[in-house]
């Protein structure tokens, strides 16, 4: 069973249930409560940040999606829209004791060949990364902080 730990976010006060030896979260954007892993734990923080600290409408927030990379079936974590329902933002989450590493960007990045978002998020709740896409010249930019969303 998985004990939640302390953030490199802010805390929020998820509703958090127990049945038998499941431990789940519930999930705002879904409307469903979730088994609780350690990756789960830092998606619903990371939905959380992007939603009450950098203002991105929840409406525009899509939670693991599909898409065919390679002919085979993959997902990914979090996308975020803009009201054109341009791809502005993959998310991919690992659980904390997972290092954000350079195969983790390369995974994301496979993803983004597909989605074209505008940014890149690395995060395992402890680390953040932020990378700015330039589609033009296939290359990107890492930043320090990641913009709200009436910055993109």
């Amino acid at each position: 069973m998985f004990t939640p730990t302390p953030l490199n976010l802010p805390p929020y006060p998820f509703k958090i249930t127990q049945k038998d030896d499941l431990v789940f979260i519930f999930d705002e954007l879904r409307k469903k409560h979730l088994v609780l892993t350690p990756e789960e734990w830092v998606r619903q923080h990371f939905i959380q940040h992007l939603v009450l600290e950098k203002k991105f409408p929840r409406t525009l927030i899509q939670i693991e999606g599909g898409l065919v990379l390679n002919q085979l079936q993959k997902r990914s974590d979090i996308l975020v829209y803009n009201t054109a329902g341009e791809k502005l933002m993959l998310i991919e989450c690992k659980a904390p004791k997972v290092k954000i590493t350079q195969s983790v960007f390369d995974q994301a990045s496979r993803y983004n060949s597909i989605h074209q978002a505008k940014w890149i998020v690395l995060t395992n709740g402890l680390q953040h990364v932020y990378a700015k896409m330039d589609m033009e010249k296939g290359s990107f930019n890492f930043v320090q902080e990641m913009p709200d969303y009436l910055g993109l």
